[in-house]
């Protein structure tokens, strides 16, 4: 899937404009945009009403292949090499538990963190080119990606919305 880059990018000098144009685009029916701001902040968050994290079904599965692979690593190893002592089953399932559990938490640990980053998009090898370094210091940027056609009319309602600045962006 190739990345639009071509669109529309707002700069907002205030918190509150940026809220208003992120309300104004949601009741115009736009959903694809990307928030730039320098500072994360919980009413950006509330208003994009974003979904749950499918990081945890990583986490999940990982715990999940950790589990069965700690369990079949000592019954297989017990099978194949059996240590018989004071008549005690070969296979025994309480000695088991603690490697299950170790290696539950170690492949759940790991597979959170690729989840994590596979989710984020990390590693970017290169900057978006709507990126602008005032949103690393005070200022609130809204990209909209569009075609050529409808970028003069998403710059016309990013004005209306408030935005200090717009620019078209084509790369």
């Amino acid at each position: 899937m190739k990345a639009v880059n071509t669109g529309v990018l707002g700069i907002f000098p205030y918190l509150d404009t940026l809220l208003q144009a992120i309300r104004g685009l949601q009741q115009a029916g736009y959903r694809d945009f990307t928030v730039l701001a320098p500072v994360p902040r919980h009413e950006i968050e509330a208003i994009l009403e974003r979904g749950v994290s499918p990081v945890r079904y990583w986490t999940f599965f990982g715990g999940l292949i950790g589990a069965i692979t700690g369990f079949a690593l000592t019954v297989v190893t017990s099978i194949r090499y059996p240590l018989i002592t004071g008549g005690k089953p070969i296979v025994s399932l309480p000695a088991f538990f603690i490697i299950a559990f170790a290696l539950t938490i170690l492949s759940g640990a790991i597979s959170t963190i690729l989840g994590m980053l596979w989710h984020i998009r990390l590693p970017r090898i290169q900057v978006e080119a709507f990126y602008d370094p005032r949103f690393s210091q005070d200022t609130f940027g809204l990209w909209v990606p569009c075609s050529p056609v409808q970028s003069q009319d998403m710059a016309t309602l990013l004005r209306s919305l408030g935005a200090e600045e717009v620019h078209l962006e084509r790369a």
